[in-house]
């Protein structure tokens, strides 16, 4: 790649050009003091005045978040407060200051460092992104500690690109957003704080690009390419015209695609496909609101379990599951009970270290190992059902026994809240993911004992093709179209139908336009997807009918490659809709 174009991951799509505000991360100078006597205490004091007044920072932000963007956003500066009340970091610092006899300054930045390094440590990339979290607040704290003057990008006062190490929650609460055209981080992934603003604005955002900071200055000029990951400092003339045209002409794309994110996904035949968007955080409701999504056909739950020393109580997940249930009104929430184990617990829970835990002791093998958890989430989804259109979904089935087992588990749930007289939605569709080889080869089976099928694509391909999609030297091994992963989905799909019960897919493949006319052409009833691509896939769905569709699989099918496959669907589809595939000036 040329020296003046850096490679990162797009968070949040979109192509711009704009000259740059570098926001340099602080350094501070920690000094180390012996202390003595009388001073143990008053150090201590210090710590707590600056925690609180630390505290009072975070919440005057919460609150502009909540006023100026809105309070599903505004939930984003919980997990500040969360290290903030956390008893474990802040005794661990008391306890060292009494047996050390130094500085509470420097045994906080000490202990702080040690915290956040271990979130750095864990192989889960959420989890690993929340070490940005625990040096905001700890800045915020040092800061206090020694009387520095808080920054702020309140003064932004010309439309720039924002170019950061990291940029926090309390960095973008502090910013005027219209003045933001942008986000650039050298660090970061797909579910950082940064990606959720940025999708929340809808303004292009390339993170995890490790050096740009390094690259570039203020007021330099830079493209972002938030489709394709790609940053280009000072470009030249023929490349900023070549972007510019880009630029004006995904404008008009998106313009043409406002009027159909309040149509139906139907085909000019009239066939009808459901179409969903996936949820990670409460935060991006609006977003999928204003979308045009008909339902939430994945919410993902795993964000109760991090941030924090010890497990969310049942009220916990119930309101939340309230509060998604009633927002989405009067459609359907697919719950996906919890995701997690392996490598990706906090410590509070004890799970081992795995030398492969893609395929180890996670998702539902977890929850069927431990029930208590398990049954905490299971009574707060059933008690949440009464206020809107909730369904439970399972992850990582591998076989019926599994779906029976959780099925069971389920069942003895019920009998609890029937015996309470608590009430719940007695009639609640109860599905699995198909997202393992296994399942996809017994999906007859499983569909006599479940209510839906929704196909897991992201490790449905990755371990059908045995591979793994975030290794950088095989990640051109990932193929979506490739022959078997479509025989794969087809099969699925054709199993389910065969039992009388819808099929959906969750996965990214749902979300990208050339897949569109082939998952139509396999039936499938429902797509979710990110929020933001609801619009373009509409545009296709009413673009093809349903026979040219299932023409289409037919013919792929008999082609050997994922290459010949695309190139086959592309050609088809740029002519039934041109502006749907433009590929930005830096696609590969």
């Amino acid at each position: 790649m040329e020296k003046n174009k850096l490679k990162g991951i797009g968070v949040s799509p979109g192509v711009i050009a704009g000259k740059v505000f570098l926001l340099s991360g602080e350094r501070f100078s920690i000094p180390k003091r012996e202390i003595f006597g009388g001073e143990v205490a008053e150090e201590l004091a210090r710590f707590e005045k600056a925690l609180a007044q630390t505290t009072e920072e975070v919440v005057q932000i919460r609150k502009k978040v909540a006023r100026e963007i809105d309070e599903e956003h505004a939930h984003i500066l919980d997990a500040h407060l969360l290290v903030l009340e956390d008893i474990l970091l802040i005794e661990e610092t008391m306890k060292r200051v009494e047996n050390e006899k130094l500085n509470v300054e420097h045994v906080f930045s000490r202990v702080l460092e040690n915290l956040a390094e271990k979130f750095e440590s864990m192989d889960d990339a959420y989890l690993k992104e929340r070490a940005a979290d625990v040096r905001d607040v700890g800045r915020r704290v040092l800061r206090n500690l020694l009387g520095r003057e808080r920054r702020s990008l309140s003064s932004l006062e010309e439309e720039v690109i924002v170019v950061a190490y990291d940029i926090s929650p309390s960095d973008t609460a502090v910013m005027h957003k219209e003045k933001v055209a942008a986000f650039v981080t050298d660090v970061g992934g797909r579910t950082s704080h940064t990606a959720i603003m940025a999708r929340a604005l809808e303004i292009p955002a390339v993170v995890a690009l490790k050096e740009v900071t390094a690259n570039v200055k203020r007021g330099d000029r830079i493209i972002v390419d938030g489709t394709n990951g790609l940053v280009i400092i000072n470009p030249d003339e023929e490349t900023l015209k070549k972007y510019k045209a880009e630029e004006a002409e995904l404008e008009v794309m998106e313009r043409k695609l406002e009027g159909f994110k309040d149509l139906a996904g139907q085909t000019p035949d009239r066939h009808r496909v459901e179409l969903s968007a996936n949820l990670e955080m409460p935060e991006e409701i609006p977003s999928i609101l204003s979308h045009g999504a008909e339902g939430i056909g994945l919410y993902r739950t795993e964000f109760f379990y991090l941030n924090r020393t010890d497990l969310p109580t049942e009220d916990e997940h119930y309101e939340a599951y309230k509060y998604v249930a009633e927002k989405i009104v009067p459609h359907s929430v697919i719950i996906r009970t919890l995701d997690l184990g392996g490598d990706k617990f906090l410590s509070q829970l004890q799970t081992p270290r795995e030398m492969n835990p893609f395929l180890g002791w996670r998702a539902i093998r977890f929850c069927l190992e431990r029930p208590d958890i398990f049954k905490t989430q299971l009574r707060a989804i059933l008690r949440a059902s009464v206020h809107g259109k909730l369904k439970i979904m399972y992850p990582m089935i591998s076989g019926v026994e599994e779906l029976r087992r959780a099925n069971q588990i389920l069942e003895e749930v019920r009998e609890e809240l029937l015996t309470k007289g608590v009430a719940f939605d007695e009639n609640m569709e109860v599905g699995a993911m198909i997202e393992t080889p296994s399942a996809a080869m017994t999906a007859d089976i499983l569909g006599k004992e479940a209510d839906f099928f929704s196909i897991g694509t992201n490790d449905l391909i990755q371990y059908s093709l045995a591979i793994d999609r975030v290794n950088e030297k095989i990640g051109y091994l990932y193929e979506p179209a490739h022959p078997a992963v479509l025989r794969l989905i087809k099969s699925i799909v054709e199993a389910g139908h065969r039992q009388r019960i819808w099929v959906g897919m969750c996965g990214e493949m749902a979300g990208e336009p050339i897949f569109t006319p082939i998952l139509l052409g396999m039936g499938l009833d429902e797509l979710s997807m990110s929020a933001v691509a609801l619009p373009k896939i509409k545009k296709v769905i009413r673009a093809v009918t349903l026979k040219e569709a299932r023409r289409l699989v037919k013919e792929i099918l008999t082609l050997s490659t994922a290459k010949e496959i695309e190139k086959c669907v592309r050609e088809k589809l740029t002519k039934a809709v041109p502006d749907v595939l433009i590929q930005p000036a830096g696609g590969q």
